[in-house]
């Protein structure tokens, strides 16, 4: 079980990576030049914690072989759930221009915390 659950999140960490290298080149050759520079900044964001997550999953899926009895795929779907989210809620604001869809940023943000919050109490659990 624990070895389905490791693949799994170093398969999201390869997807949500490579997505986010994807989406990071589409915004610096093609929305360059139609996105305001402050709506590009937001893409740019939503990469950037895009990419640092996917790393995260990269860990979880480590965690999960090392630390069978632990937590740490609990953690691993807030990532991936706030990935989605704060991200992509970041990407559809900027690419459609409709801006309510910045209110679902924060619930991206709450499951990233949420998520570093459950590694470091199973971390702390495993002393």
């Amino acid at each position: 079980m624990e070895s389905n659950r490791s693949r799994l999140f170093l398969i999201l960490s390869a997807v949500f990576a490579f997505l986010a290298v994807a989406f990071g080149a589409f915004g610096s050759h093609s929305l360059k030049a139609i996105l305001e520079p402050n709506m590009l900044a937001v893409f740019e964001t939503g990469v950037r914690y895009q990419m640092y997550h996917a790393l995260a999953l990269l860990f979880i899926g480590w965690a999960c072989q090392q630390f069978p009895q632990a937590s740490f795929h609990i953690a691993g779907w807030l990532f991936a759930v706030g990935i989605v989210l704060f991200s992509g809620s970041l990407y559809a604001l900027t690419l459609s221009g409709v801006r309510w869809l910045g209110a679902i940023t924060p619930l991206g943000g709450v499951c990233f915390l949420a998520g570093w919050g459950t590694v470091a109490w199973q971390a702390f659990k495993q002393r």
